[in-house]
């Protein structure tokens, strides 16, 4: 498959036109992680946007004297990453492969330039992902609050962001 194609089938990219695909796809490329191999780092220069085409990332955040907590599984048709659209432009949570990835890499510089040149293309993805960020804070939220036990119940599944649009 193309990276348009791949492009055009993600839930993310699903309302977005032809012309609009080709010109993402160019700042585009298939990228694997291995599994227990880190995608990014908190701290590190976020500088990427990934569609996990297949394989489950873990979501972490280090807490102290507990280690690393599971915030959330990201798996195939989602969206990882949104630390490149603003400043500092760092990442703030720990990514790493549960097992083998395959994803779609889009360079985040490249899509904040085309975001701030095309506004229909900006509406659609900061709309995208303000839903995703809604998602992972809610769930960063519970987990927290059953890490620190204030809230002892299970965290039940939430509904995918992708069922939204």
């Amino acid at each position: 498959m193309t990276v348009k194609e791949v492009l055009s089938k993600h839930p993310f990219f699903k309302e977005f036109n032809d012309s609009q695909l080709n010109r993402i796809a160019e700042g585009s490329s298939f990228i694997q992680f291995n599994a227990g191999q880190f995608i990014f780092k908190e701290g590190e220069d976020a500088r990427q946007f990934y569609l996990i085409l297949n394989g489950m990332v873990s979501l972490e955040v280090h807490v102290p004297n507990r280690g690393p907590v599971n915030i959330e599984r990201i798996d195939a048709q989602d969206v990882l990453g949104w630390s490149w659209l603003y400043p500092p432009h760092r990442w703030h949570f720990d990514a790493r492969a549960e097992e083998e990835i395959t994803a779609l890499n889009i360079d985040g510089k490249f899509l904040l330039k085309m975001i701030e040149e095309d506004h229909e293309i900006g509406f659609n993805v900061m709309r995208r992902i303000a839903m995703v960020m809604e998602h992972r804070l809610q769930s960063t939220r519970l987990k927290l609050m059953q890490v620190y036990d204030i809230y002892k119940e299970p965290v039940l599944e939430r509904q995918k962001w992708q069922s939204l649009l």
